[in-house]
């Protein structure tokens, strides 16, 4: 049963019309050109005032350097909120320079220092690599906090669907290693669970646009080197395998109720409300995975201002 009746309908010609896309590895380097072509031809132009610069990160116990694209405006403040943003692509594909818009907009908006690391992707670098990598770009913002002009107390990491899925990681890992720390976690249609690939008794009514069953399939098993659902997929990898979520950041969790993540960002949200973590959640109707892509919805617009809402006020700019 399809469930194409449940589409709000300003969104319903946008992903009716979508073209189905299948993952396999050996049409994953053009699948990847050819979304990063696509992306950045439709970017709008950036705002002039804000500096884009490239950066690395020095790699953990002798990895690889990580790139990073750093987004703020000029100012004299040595207080500064700054956000990590992780961008999604399901592990395997994606990268900073496509959200730009978006990181140039929290730089302006919130006079935030924006810092986007192109994590290593799957399946050429498995899990912990990704962690690994943002965990690098997270030790570089402490590192030039000064020069940067930020106050490391408002640091929130942020991320849409894997992206989302891996800031969660990184803050269970940020929390256990107590080396650092994230004042809000800001996790958009979050990829929490690799045991959802498993589930027998998933409603049809979830995952049938953009991310589906099949897709997610491929970036767990890309991500993890391995077929999901194991008993020893690690907490950082897969945040909802975590037994324990407290002491965690103050959590924004937001997606669409025909996502195919939906019940697995219902039951974090859940068990972190359970241990005392705030927690701001939001199902917005009729709404597939990258429901905002169609900027005129009605829902992509109460998303916009929730999640701009709810970052700001995490990070004290509001």
């Amino acid at each position: 049963m399809s469930s194409d009746y449940l589409l709000e309908p300003d969104l319903r010609d946008f992903f009716l019309a979508m073209p189905p896309m299948d993952l396999r590895q050996e049409d994953l380097p053009a699948i990847r050109r050819s979304r990063e072509e696509m992306s950045l031809a439709m970017l709008p132009p950036l705002p002039p005032e804000v500096s884009i610069v490239q950066e690395f990160a020095a790699g953990k116990n002798g990895q690889p350097n990580v790139r990073m694209k750093i987004y703020r405006t000029p100012s004299d403040r040595k207080d500064r909120p700054a956000i990590l943003h992780l961008h999604g692509g399901g592990y395997v594909m994606g990268s900073p320079e496509t959200m730009a818009p978006q990181c140039c907009a929290w730089a302006k908006g919130m006079d935030a220092v924006v810092v986007a690391p192109a994590y290593r992707l799957a399946p050429e670098t498995s899990f912990p690599g990704n962690v690994e990598d943002a965990y690098a770009a997270l030790a570089w913002i402490y590192k030039h906090a000064d020069q940067l002009g930020v106050d490391t107390s408002k640091i929130a990491v942020a991320g849409e669907s894997a992206g989302g899925g891996l800031a969660a990681g990184l803050t269970l890992l940020v929390r256990d290693r107590k080396e650092f720390s994230f004042c809000h976690q800001q996790l958009i249609f979050p990829m929490l669970d690799d045991r959802t690939t498993i589930r027998a008794d998933l409603s049809p009514m979830f995952g049938e646009y953009v991310w589906d069953r099949a897709k997610n399939l491929f970036g767990w098993t890309a991500l993890l080197g391995e077929a999901p659902g194991s008993h020893d997929v690690s907490p950082y990898a897969a945040a909802a395998r975590a037994d324990d979520l407290s002491g965690l950041p103050p959590a924004f969790i937001a997606t669409g109720a025909m996502d195919l993540f939906t019940e697995e960002n219902l039951e974090y949200a859940r068990r972190l409300m359970s241990k005392g973590v705030p927690v701001e959640l939001h199902v917005y109707p009729g709404a597939p995975h990258g429901f905002m892509w169609v900027q005129s919805a009605r829902v992509t617009k109460q998303y916009a201002r929730d999640a701009w809402d709810a970052l700001a006020r995490g990070i004290g700019a509001a």
